[in-house]
């Protein structure tokens, strides 16, 4: 009888050696997914600014052709963004530092 009770104590040790395997293998997995996620939400990002940036560059360049074209209203506007642009970043300077 004791080699039955020594031989279901084994096999509950190996069992709960094999549990805290299968919960580690568990974390592994969970924190993979995790990572690829944020890649793609880090790519996603990226194309969006990158778009963003394009649209602006674009912008500027309309904008810098109507102020070398004299028109009044476009050196106006240009002059309006610029102002407009610094005082914004001067806000969120103060607000973060």
């Amino acid at each position: 009888m004791s080699e039955a009770y020594e031989r279901e104590r084994q096999n509950n040790t190996r069992l709960e050696e094999l549990a805290s395997k299968v919960h580690a293998l568990r974390g592994v997995t969970i924190d993979i997914y995790d990572n690829a996620r944020d890649h793609a939400v880090i790519d996603s990002t990226s194309e969006t600014f990158s778009s963003f940036s394009t649209s602006l560059k674009t912008s500027a360049t309309r904008l810098g052709r109507m102020a070398q074209s004299g028109n009044k209203v476009a050196i106006l506007k240009l002059s309006g963004i610029i102002i407009g642009t610094l005082l914004v970043g001067y806000w969120i300077w103060h607000l973060v530092f």
